[in-house]
């Protein structure tokens, strides 16, 4: 082979590599910082380098523009915007929403256009001024009635967004949205094929697939990648592969797809001497001491759960859970994640989004593996970025 025909081999080479980077989406929560040691979670705390993506969680709506709530919150931008002289590369965006913010909260925004331009306008000055690379809109969940608001709200922003850049002569604003993962929320809530010419990528909730607000209460993982070998009727979409194939199915491209893996898990008392996937429950199990809530504990807790208690491997969902008395959490750990992150690249998937960074064991101390060893699962199985 001559020079010339290597060179162009070799370029080629690098614009296929360039073009198949996987993004790696991390969340982070405003209220982290206010947890108690070691679960205090500041911007500080954050390796610059971990994420391609950082989402710093939750703005809010206030008369129809993004409102900053205390003056701290200034504080922390100009923290989190200074990751960015350290990696250039890194693509920080505000995510507006939330759970507790809910449906309601992007009411009567969402309404008329007259209100969505307003809000739309204190977006783009607002990210611009705080240098914030986009907006996520992690409306949980658009009812029937509201998913036509959301595509309208969706499409204004991206042409808004279009228009600034040529206006202000700067990369556009990127544009994403936090989605359900559960089959019937998904017919509800979105239009998928108008949502999925404007919007960037997709982070998808694929996790909370069981809890203790189930009924009748029974044991049952956060986030299975598979079906369950008991999983029967509606139980058979309540897992990360059907969510997945469901929203590609629907319209929305594999690679704008970045798949939910969570640093958390679920828990339960169990209501009797049974233990397996299924078995019944009295109730949540006890909140952590650090997170504070019960059915509910991050993996910085679940390190600390473990000793002493007797880890399964469910085989048919891939993932483990963990029994202590009559405790009982369905999580993920370094081995489950590494299963997921080689289904989402089989699939050519955009990527893997974290919920959340501030509830892994960022500081090493809690599970004797290090710094982050779930999103450095993550990021190791991934490739580069």
């Amino acid at each position: 082979m001559d020079q010339k025909s290597l060179w162009i081999g070799l370029v080629a080479l690098l614009l296929l590599q360039e073009g198949s980077a996987y993004k790696l989406v991390c969340y982070f929560t405003n209220w982290s910082q206010n947890r108690q040691e070691p679960g205090r979670f500041t911007p500080e705390n954050i390796d610059p380098f971990l994420c391609s993506h950082f989402i710093y969680s939750f703005a809010s709506i206030n008369n129809n523009k993004v409102v900053i709530k205390d003056k701290k919150e200034v504080m922390l931008y100009q923290t989190i915007n200074s990751l960015k002289t350290k990696n250039p590369k890194l693509k920080i965006l505000l995510s507006i929403g939330g759970y507790l913010f809910g449906s309601k909260g992007f009411h009567p925004m969402v309404d008329s256009s007259t209100s969505r331009l307003e809000f739309i306008n204190s977006v783009i000055l607002f990210l611009r001024n705080h240098n914030f690379d986009g907006l996520d809109v992690s409306w949980i969940y658009p009812d029937q009635k509201g998913n036509t608001h959301f595509t309208e709200l969706i499409h204004e922003l991206e042409e808004a967004f279009q228009e600034d850049s040529k206006k202000s002569n700067k990369e556009r604003l990127l544009l994403t949205a936090g989605v359900s993962a559960g089959r019937q929320m998904i017919d509800n809530s979105y239009q998928i094929e108008k949502l999925a010419k404007k919007l960037d990528f997709i982070n998808l909730l694929t996790f909370d697939f069981h809890g203790s607000w189930e009924k009748p209460l029974v044991t049952g993982h956060n986030s299975p990648l598979s079906k369950g070998k008991l999983d029967r009727g509606s139980s058979s979409y309540y897992n990360v592969e059907y969510a997945v194939g469901y929203w590609i199915r629907k319209g929305m491209p594999p690679e704008k797809v970045v798949m939910g893996i969570p640093t958390y898990g679920h828990t339960f008392t169990l209501a009797s001497a049974e233990t397996r996937v299924g078995a019944p429950a009295s109730g949540p199990g006890a909140a952590g001491p650090i997170t504070n809530s019960s059915g509910f504990l991050a993996y910085y807790e679940i390190c600390q759960f473990l000793q002493g208690a007797k880890v399964t491997r469910l085989q048919d969902q891939q993932v483990p859970y963990a029994v202590k008395g009559n405790q009982w959490v369905g999580y993920d750990d370094v081995e489950s994640i590494e299963t997921k992150v080689q289904f989402l690249k089989n699939l050519n998937l955009g990527g893997a989004m974290i919920w959340s960074i501030d509830m892994d064991d960022f500081t090493g101390k809690s599970c004797s593996q290090g710094p982050y060893p779930l999103v450095q699962a993550v990021k190791r199985n991934l490739g580069p970025l």
